[in-house]
Parts: C-alpha cells; structure tokens; sequence
C-alpha cells in the first residue's frame, strides 16, 4: 500500500471542520456535532486533545497507508478521547488497543482507520457494526454513512455506548444489546458491515445480510486471525480475500457453539 504524506494544507483542510463543529457529506451539505470542539468537560477545545488528534491522522494512519480522504476526516473528527474510559482518555490517541472493561478492547486507530477503508462506505449506505464496544467505529461509520447499526452482547457496554452516542449528537446510530453472530436481520440489507471480534468462520447470517455490491470486513481465526474482506457481486457472488494478520478478542454467543 503506498505512503501518502499529507501536506501541512491538507492536514488544516481535514481538521479544520472538525474544529469547526461540522461535517460535510459529498453532497457538501453540513450538520452540527455536539463534540469536544465546542465543550469537553466544562472546558473549551481541550488543545491537548487536539494536536494529539492531528499527531494520530499523519504519523499513525496517513504515513501507513490511509488513502481515503474521508475515511482521515472522519476519523479526524471524532472525539476518541470521549468513546474510552475516563481514565484512559490522554491514552486515547496512542497507536494502540485499550481495555473498556468487562474482557472487551477498543482498537487502536491504525486497525479502524483501516476496516473503514476496506469496507468502502458510501454516505447513502447503511452500515452494521458487529461489537459495538465503546461505540467509536460506530461513530467513524456514523460521518460517513447515512444510517448505523451496531449490535454489543455486553450489556452493560452497550448502555454507555448508546449514552455518549446520544451525547455526542449521532442521532444516526442505532445500539442494541444482542448476539452480533446473527446480525440485525430485520434492518438488513446492509452496503457495509464491520465486525470487531473474531469467529473462527465468517457467519453465514452476516452473508445474508450484506447487499449487492456490499464489502464486510471481519477478522476471523481462533489464535492467528486473518482481516478477511467478503464482497458481494450484483448477482449474489461471493469473492473473499485477506487482508493481514490480526488479534481480536475472540467472538462469543452463538459463534462459540458453531
């Protein structure tokens, strides 16, 4: 994959609404988000927040890889410090995963920036998010899709989830508590969906549910995991491809007994 190197312009461009408060579709249309820009614990603009976001974009996902112009404003915008624990939040940027509690982790940035890219969303797409965690890949898919699902068998984790989704003005996001092995069959199809804890197989369920000429991107293996990018062709044709190798935490519920 080649190294893009963003300018110093480019880099103002892709911040620069984030900081504003909005955020632009393709269709150049803007709606307010109720982030850490304007407000972050009774503080105004956190700058250390900030530039650790700028540092995460050009040195963890730009100089990696990270094509997509969207994919970067959008990971640019969204305020990961507020989607981890309160203790973890000057961690929130580092170029690693980060406990949530309750045996589950967040990705690091690199891995999401990533899976986002793979799975190609268009903003007229819908998108289902498979282990909804602290909720941040939901909110990455929230800037660039028109609707989101996003499915956590933890209970508890998918309360707070939906609290500081709600709390950040994602009002295009959808959390409930289940079992991500079977989907959400009666919101499907789905354009684009993300998974984030490994099975040992790819679910047929999730199969079912993507659309023609949708992408799911789903890590799967037991010790050694492969990123593994399933399309759908106009016809129902099914190509699979991997991607790199990974560590997830493992898929429960039904994918245990299969």
């Amino acid at each position: 994959m080649p190294i893009l190197r963003l300018t110093r312009a480019a880099m103002a461009a892709i911040l620069g609404c984030a900081f504003a408060g909005c955020s632009r579709g393709e269709e150049g249309s803007s709606r307010p988000l109720a982030v850490e820009d304007r407000r972050d614990n009774g503080m105004t603009a956190p700058s250390q927040f900030a530039e650790a976001r700028g540092r995460m974009l050009e040195e963890q996902l730009a100089a990696r890889g990270i094509e997509d112009e969207r994919v970067l404003a959008a990971m640019g915008r969204v305020p990961r410090h507020r989607l981890v624990p309160e203790g973890l939040q000057d961690s929130a940027y580092e170029d690693r995963p980060l406990s949530i509690g309750h045996g589950q982790t967040i990705s690091q940035p690199y891995v999401v920036a990533l899976m986002t890219e793979l799975a190609a969303p268009r903003r007229d797409c819908r998108a289902l998010d498979v282990g909804t965690g602290s909720g941040y890949q939901a909110a990455v898919l929230a800037e660039l899709c028109r609707e989101v699902y996003s499915i956590e068998i933890v209970e508890p984790l998918a309360r707070q989830a939906r609290v500081r989704l709600a709390e950040l003005g994602y009002d295009n996001v959808h959390v409930r508590h289940g079992d991500g092995y079977q989907g959400w069959p009666e919101k499907a199809p789905f354009d684009v969906i993300i998974v984030a804890a490994a099975p040992d197989h790819i679910p047929q369920p999730l199969i079912d549910q993507l659309a023609p000429g949708g992408r799911l991107v789903i890590p799967v293996g037991d010790y050694w995991q492969e990123l593994t990018v399933v399309e759908k062709g106009p016809q129902g044709e099914i190509e699979t491809r991997t991607v790199a190798p990974v560590a997830f935490v493992p898929m429960t519920g039904e994918a245990d007994r299969k």
